[in-house]
């Protein structure tokens, strides 16, 4: 959540003023999304996301349980939270539209149409979690592989530029996963169509799909997975250990079937390939979370992270909301030249870092004050 909050520090647009600095240049990488196959740091937030979820539901069952709620209650309030994310995620990809923008392709909505299954499956037992995660996984790919390869396809009335098509496109198998020429963006001109549009849908720019919550829902299984080890009654060092190999074994599992060409490693449609690389990365990272902050108990270097991390869905409706209104008032405020004392090449960078930190002096106001916004 952090890492998409710290989007408005646009290293991207100080690489292209300093285009020397092997610097800023990494740091634009690794603050963009990849245009298809492949990885950066800033494609890894929406799988994180979504793991966390998965690794928060066993915890959210045991205190509900403990406080005496029945497997109805629960149930009906889990569905409930599942329509309040689509809902949300609809309203905040809406704002500046002139009529409801009814996509289903971002985080919160993809979250949302894939956590009834995900609650079904935290009362089941490991065993059947393995199960459905492989049944997703191998299910979607075949669905993929098998929707044809459209022949003497026009790339460019899906907003694929033959430059594009030429840099990034795959021949061959691969081609079963291009850029709005899949079975995602085949469902989609016809599914967002049912919905009221100001204009006919024809495809997403960036090669987002609506279907993507399957296997989304993989990688929140994954997030269950390690959510049950480590409520588990294993000793620490053994918890770490699991989520190490674990992360290993995906990390690795999913980029040899990407560089085999069984599978691309797309994050943008996200391939079961992209569930597994990517899952791999949120063990990894849980692991070494839970060996500093709970095994070792360096917990003080954190708190930052804590205020965004115990209020992650307003921290997610404020950096979309407020980032705009923010950096227009700090201009008014403390005038135009403010944050150029470092040259005009660093001057988005400083007027982001601003913006960041007014954002997280208002999500630390509502940790102070115990408003936690609950779905």
């Amino acid at each position: 959540m952090f890492l998409m909050m710290a989007e408005v520090l646009r290293c991207c647009r100080v690489a292209a003023a300093l285009p020397e600095s092997g610097l800023w240049k990494f740091l634009c990488h690794h603050q963009s999304h990849v245009e298809w196959i492949g990885c950066s740091l800033h494609d890894l937030i929406q799988p994180s996301f979504s793991f966390m979820v998965g690794v928060a539901l066993p915890f959210s069952i045991a205190s509900r349980s403990a406080r005496g709620q029945s497997r109805g209650r629960m149930t009906l309030h889990a569905f409930g939270r599942a329509l309040a994310l689509i809902l949300l995620g609809v309203f905040l990809r809406s704002t500046g539209s002139s009529q409801t923008y009814w996509t289903f392709e971002d985080t919160l909505t993809q979250i949302g149409l894939g956590y009834g299954v995900l609650f079904v499956l935290g009362f089941r037992p490991m065993r059947d979690q393995w199960i459905a995660l492989a049944l997703i996984l191998m299910g979607y790919w075949a669905a993929f592989a098998l929707h044809p390869v459209p022949r003497d396809f026009d790339y460019t009335t899906v907003g694929v530029s033959a430059e594009w098509l030429k840099d990034f496109g795959q021949t061959g198998f691969a081609a079963h996963w291009n850029k709005n020429s899949n079975l995602a963006w085949a469902f989609d001109t016809w599914f967002l169509n049912l919905f009221p549009r100001e204009r006919p849908f024809g495809f997403n720019g960036g090669g987002y799909a609506t279907l993507s919550f399957i296997p989304t829902l993989g990688t929140m299984i994954l997030g269950l997975v390690a959510g049950e080890v480590i409520r588990s009654e294993r000793a620490p060092t053994a918890k770490i250990q699991w989520l190490l190999i674990a992360g290993l074994v995906a990390l690795v599992s999913g980029a040899v079937i990407g560089w085999l060409g069984i599978c691309p490693v797309v994050k943008r449609i996200w391939t079961p390939s992209w569930t597994l690389y990517s899952g791999g990365w949120c063990f990894l990272l849980l692991a070494g979370f839970y060996m500093v902050i709970d095994f070792f108990g360096l917990k003080f270097w954190a708190f930052p992270w804590v205020v965004i991390g115990m209020n992650s869905i307003a921290a997610y409706c404020v950096a979309h909301l407020f980032e705009g209104f923010v950096l227009k008032n700090l201009k008014t405020h403390l005038g135009q030249n403010a944050f150029k004392i470092s040259g005009d090449a660093c001057e988005p960078f400083l007027h982001g870092a601003a913006v960041l930190l007014v954002l997280w002096l208002m999500l630390f106001w509502m940790y102070r004050r115990k408003i936690f916004l609950r779905i």
